[in-house]
Order: structure tokens, then sequence, then C-alpha cells
């Protein structure tokens, strides 16, 4: 590689870097050419790209962005490194732990992920990273929550609307409050 190839591929990934929050390091060396391009489309269809680069590179990327930032990663910074990049901080997880999986083998092996300001190390921590929950299903959730006890008291007057009109008194049930519009789906 000439110095001006492993300049333009500095400059690749200082941009992949600043373009995503989110970002795994994996040790893909075991594995046939088969089994990366399964893994490559896999990643395509989930909207994570994954790039293979020199560790040297790859520092130095990191190191002109902000090497206070990309500290505690450098260290898995060994061995045959691909780079998995996506705006979701648990796609590239869900990716490995599936792969593993239908290929019932341990690699590729989890060096590091970097989500947010947060640095995982070390292959024990994919469980983690895989069950990390997406904005979109926090703000569901919490909708979920914020609906749930105006459903319960809507119920409730309906309930004892009826149970009203049945003991003779007129039924209040046309006059109970409308039930709340649902709220969208999150993504």
């Amino acid at each position: 590689m000439t110095p001006a190839q492993k300049n333009e591929a500095i400059e690749i990934l200082k941009e992949k870097f600043a373009q995503y929050d989110n970002f795994y390091i994996t040790n893909t060396e075991s594995l046939t050419v088969e089994q990366v391009g399964k893994l490559r489309r896999a990643c395509f269809q989930k909207n994570v790209e994954m790039t293979v680069a020199k560790n040297t590179l790859i520092k130095k990327a990191m190191e002109s962005l902000n090497a206070e930032k990309y500290a505690g990663v450098y260290e898995a910074l060994h061995g045959v490194t691909a780079l998995m990049f996506s705006d979701s901080p648990k796609e590239p997880a869900v990716i490995l732990s599936s792969f593993r999986t239908e290929s019932k083998k341990e690699k590729p092996v989890l060096k590091a992920a970097l989500i947010g300001d947060d640095i995982f190390i070390g292959d024990n921590q994919l469980e983690n990273l895989k069950n990390i929950k997406t904005k979109n299903e926090l703000i569901g959730e919490i909708i979920g929550l914020l609906q749930s006890p105006a459903k319960r008291v809507i119920a409730a007057l309906l309930h004892n609307a009826e149970t009203k009109g049945e003991g003779g008194a007129p039924a209040a049930a046309e006059t109970a409050a409308p039930e709340a519009p649902e709220a969208p789906a999150a993504e």
C-alpha cells in the first residue's frame, strides 16, 4: 500500500467514525470467504456497514479525530479486524449473535464496541449489547405506559355506567369520555 493509498483509507475511516455514533470491532480471522460473504449480506440487509481495515490505519483515523474518546478501544486493535458501523446500537450485536447461532461457531469474536460514548470491551459483552433498547423501543414503552392508566380509567367509567344501567338508572355509556386515540407505533 502506498502512502497515498494509506492516507485515502484513513480519510474514509475518519468519515465513517464521524458519521456513526456506534461501531463494533470484530475478529473475523478464521471465517472462510463464503462465511464472510454471508456476514456481509446479513449486514447489508440490516443497514450495517462492514469494513475490513488494517489496525494501524484504524488507530491513526481514530487518533486524528479524537484520541481521548477512542483511547479505550486501541487495545482491541490486533489480529484481523472488521468494523461494523450502524445507526442502531444493537443491530450489529444481533447480526453477530444470529450468525454464530446459524454457523454453530464462536466466530466472529467481538473485540470491542463503542455505543455513543460508552465502550464495551470483550466478547462477553455481546449479550448485553444485544439487549440494549433502541430509542424507538424506549419511546414505544413510554407511550404504552402513559396510555395504560388512561385506558383503565375509561374502562372503569364504562363498567360503572353499565352496572348502573342494569340497576334501572339510565346508561351513561354514551356520555363517557371517548377512547384515547391510538399512538403511532414506534419504528
